[in-house]
């Protein structure tokens, strides 16, 4: 294994460890990040009907930096969550330290009105 598959297969542990855990319900849906090299993304899931609710992500964004960019993912992931009726959330970090674009994310979404 090279240290980019190990960095993988650590975070992906870290990612089950923590979705034994947390499920997103009706009531409480599951706000999940991705990150990638390029973009974060995030989804907000409702875990007992295996629906997604709503969804964003960076691609479109161009302009700042990419921790302005999930800043402004979070906002729009906030405001597509109010159009379905959802306001409390739990947070699901991916696996990922809540650090830098995650948090920058989570700050967002707070911002935009999600409890969490």
């Amino acid at each position: 294994m090279d240290k980019n598959q190990r960095k993988s297969h650590r975070r992906k542990k870290i990612h089950w460890r923590v979705r034994s855990s947390i499920t997103g319900t009706a009531e409480r849906p599951r706000l999940n990040v991705y990150r990638s090299n390029k973009a974060i993304y995030a989804q907000i899931i409702d875990d007992t009907e295996h629906h997604t609710i709503a969804s964003a992500n960076s691609l479109t964004i161009n302009e700042g930096t990419k921790s302005d960019q999930a800043k402004e993912v979070g906002k729009l992931i906030a405001e597509k969550a109010k159009e379905s009726n959802v306001e409390k959330v739990v947070f699901d970090r991916g696996g990922y330290l809540y650090h830098g674009r995650v948090k920058s994310l989570a700050e967002g979404a707070r911002e935009g009105g999600l409890k969490f």
